[in-house]
């Protein structure tokens, strides 16, 4: 983000902090690619995604009367995001234990078995990335998000430290074992 695209963003969250509707809605102009990217990343389905951003955008305007203008908007909505998306992920879990433990099938994962129709690409790339989609939301939330934000939104690891209250180093280590761990379940999905 440029220096420019950084004042305007506090202008527009302190606008929005008192009250200001059009503001608001600036930020989720300027905001809401990026918290989709990083949700779909997250939890593997673009419906899913959606609703996370949406829940997030909601979420912010509610809390307009906590955020500190002297911080930076980007970080405090990323944070909401991260919030939604771990809420999501146990859901589905719980979801996943339940149905398994009743002996029922889970009727979303045929759903989550299908490449990502968003995308048309003819070289069989669009599998191969919903294949990576769908292994990147299996990693647990220590591994999966340092390397949504570093190697997915390209957040420096002290940035992402910062964001998850984290070391750099602690960062650099998650990234490397999130990538190890996706690269396994990439060879074994394939075998």
């Amino acid at each position: 983000m440029s220096d420019f695209e950084a004042h305007d963003d506090a202008h527009l969250a302190s606008a929005a902090r008192n009250g200001d509707r059009a503001a608001f809605e600036a930020l989720v102009t300027l905001h809401k690619a990026t918290l989709y990217r990083i949700a779909r990343r997250y939890v593997g389905q673009s419906d899913d995604a959606y609703d996370i951003v949406q829940d997030t955008f909601v979420a912010a305007w509610l809390s307009l009367s906590r955020f500190d203008a002297s911080q930076a908007f980007g970080p405090w909505i990323r944070t909401i995001l991260l919030n939604k998306c771990r809420d999501v992920s146990r859901r589905h879990a719980v979801r996943r234990k339940l149905m398994h433990w009743f002996g029922l099938s889970d009727p979303d994962s045929a759903a989550v078995e299908l490449p990502d129709t968003d995308r048309e690409t003819h070289d069989g790339s669009d599998v191969r990335l919903a294949a990576l989609d769908r292994a990147i939301a299996t990693l647990p939330p220590r591994l999966k998000e340092p390397l949504v934000l570093t190697a997915l939104q390209g957040m420096s690891h002290r940035d992402a430290a910062a964001q998850l209250g984290l070391t750099t180093k602690a960062v650099e280590l998650r990234v490397h074992r999130a990538r190890r761990k996706l690269l396994e379940l990439l060879q074994h999905a394939e075998s």
